[in-house]
């Protein structure tokens, strides 16, 4: 457990202390175990030193009451560098999905001294032309308008439910998916979470700085990861980002959705070690 300021942020590592340190910043409204345990496995396998953690509102990190975020989305940011000051790394590998990629985006303008390379995975574009992008499907919006104007459950068996069907939506793709282990997770997150109903806070955390409009200015290595069949944060925006922040490589991931799939985990372990190592 990592604290400042009132701020508790659960962590977990990895693999050797000694090795190139990589830290894992999950999405919106989801726990670190969204980095499933192999995957972290695997990358410390490789030679790395994985750190994963619970953002604010997620988890067993501190929690607000819901749709009232004490923080804003760069607080967000901030919490990543502080996780790395508590475990003492002077410089890491950042990867980020989906809001993470956003956030890894702010770090690497603002923290740069303390980023050898970013990894954005199924993450959104900001910059000059975003506004003639297409963003999420029907399905996803209407789902998500629908939960904003319902009563959460206050049972873990309806929590689970409805974090399925949250699932369902946002995670459509040409993959192979194993629900009985998905609701297991998701059991599991409802279940190691101190307050589940405060994670949709993110949605209402306000942006307060520029930097997602100033992604150009990028001067760390980058690694582009978008799956063609995202219905959440469509593959272009992977595109736009490969070719607005210098020098960055962008690996296609064709029929995969919004997600990090098993069946991914080597391709994609193998292009960051190439990138960065």
């Amino acid at each position: 457990m990592v604290s400042f300021h009132d701020v508790h942020i659960c962590t977990e590592s990895f693999g050797s202390p000694g090795n190139p340190a990589v830290l894992l910043i999950m999405g919106a409204a989801s726990s670190m175990i969204w980095w499933r345990t192999e995957f972290c496995e695997k990358l410390a396998d490789k030679g790395f030193y994985v750190i994963r953690y619970d953002n604010r509102d997620t988890g067993k990190s501190t929690c607000y009451p819901p749709g009232e975020p004490g923080y804003t989305f760069e607080d967000l940011a901030d919490d990543a560098v502080a996780v790395l000051d508590a475990y003492e790394i002077d410089k890491a590998i950042i990867m980020g999905m989906s809001m993470g990629g956003m956030l890894t985006q702010v770090i690497a303008l603002r923290r740069p001294q303390q980023v050898a390379g970013i990894v954005l995975l199924s993450s959104m574009y900001f910059a000059d032309g975003a506004e003639s992008l297409p963003y999420s499907s029907d399905a996803v919006n209407a789902f998500f308008e629908q939960m904003a104007k319902s009563e959460p459950p206050k049972d873990t068996d309806g929590l689970v439910e409805v974090a399925i069907r949250q699932w369902r939506i946002t995670n459509q793709s040409r993959r192979p998916h194993d629900e009985d282990h998905i609701r297991k997770m998701n059991r599991m997150d409802v279940e190691r979470s101190d307050h589940f109903d405060s994670r949709m806070n993110h949605s209402y955390a306000q942006v307060t700085g520029d930097e997602l409009g100033r992604i150009a200015e990028i001067a760390v290595p980058a690694l582009v990861v978008h799956g063609t069949d995202d219905v959440v944060i469509p593959y272009v925006h992977g595109e736009m980002l490969a070719k607005t922040i210098p020098h960055a490589v962008l690996l296609t991931m064709n029929g995969a959705g919004h997600e990090l799939h098993p069946l991914d985990y080597d391709s994609v372990i193998e292009a960051i070690f190439k990138q960065f190592c």
